[in-house]
């Protein structure tokens, strides 16, 4: 099944990073967010990539292009050009990456896709937001539930930290940004099938108001409930979060 990652907004919330590289390629520990994405995906035996670009686009080729490269030692003959591999450290992964425009919306994009997956069912996430889903039962979940699509709905994390106060006014208890018990939100990991292309209209559609709002209507939209770690990257702080937990060597999703 292949897993498509969206990876063409312009990341202006983070813009600390983003005025020089796409969001997708912020990194967390020696990685770019991208490749941990992929990398959870991977562990399940998910391997087949398309990523969707627009922002900066080349960076992001850039890194794929090179990756083989980049990350193993060699021997080079300057006079030829020769190139010898030492200690190689590729992957078994396949990455599909596809221009769909700078200023297309997240719908566009997928239906810019649509050739390329074909009619099979397929996975589809941000390139901004980790989590230890577990995408085999994720997977599961999507083929009994019999719908067009399936979206992951997480506790998402308080934007302030949260504090419990007793009668007497004394604070019991104070958690620096929790993650919250009551309600959810999308959690960007979908399973979709191709009749999803029916529901995206053009470039400007917003894959998350239109398309899943007419899923709604139809009763085709599955919630798969995941009660584990998930944490978006839209700000600076949220990253310092995500780099504190990789260093830490406490990253769920590791």
């Amino acid at each position: 099944m292949k897993v498509v990652i969206l990876a063409g907004g312009k990341g202006t919330r983070i813009s600390e990073y983003t005025t020089s590289i796409p969001k997708p390629m912020v990194e967390i520990g020696e990685h770019p967010i991208i490749w941990h994405i992929m990398n959870w995906y991977a562990k399940f035996g998910f391997n087949e990539f398309i990523i969707a670009l627009g922002y900066k686009a080349s960076v992001i080729k850039e890194y794929f292009l090179n990756y083989y490269t980049l990350n193993s030692d060699f021997c080079i003959n300057l006079s030829s050009g020769e190139l010898q591999y030492i200690n190689k450290a590729g992957c078994d992964w396949k990455v599909t990456l596809i221009d769909t425009g700078i200023d297309t919306m997240t719908g566009g994009r997928i239906k810019r896709l649509e050739k390329i997956i074909g009619n099979e069912t397929f996975m589809m996430t941000y390139g901004d937001g980790l989590s230890n889903i577990d995408i085999n039962d994720l997977v599961k979940h999507h083929t009994v539930s019999g719908k067009i699509v399936t979206l992951s709905a997480v506790h998402p994390t308080a934007r302030f930290g949260e504090l419990i106060i007793d009668t007497d006014n004394v604070i019991t208890s104070f958690k620096e940004k929790p993650q919250l018990d009551e309600g959810r939100i999308n959690g960007g990991f979908f399973v979709l099938e191709p009749a999803i292309f029916k529901y995206i209209k053009d470039d400007s559609t917003i894959f998350e108001r239109e398309p899943l709002e007419s899923l709604v209507q139809e009763k085709q939209l599955a919630a798969y409930k995941h009660n584990g770690f998930w944490q978006s990257m839209d700000t600076v702080r949220e990253r310092q979060i995500l780099e504190e937990l990789w260093r830490s060597n406490k990253a769920p999703w590791k």
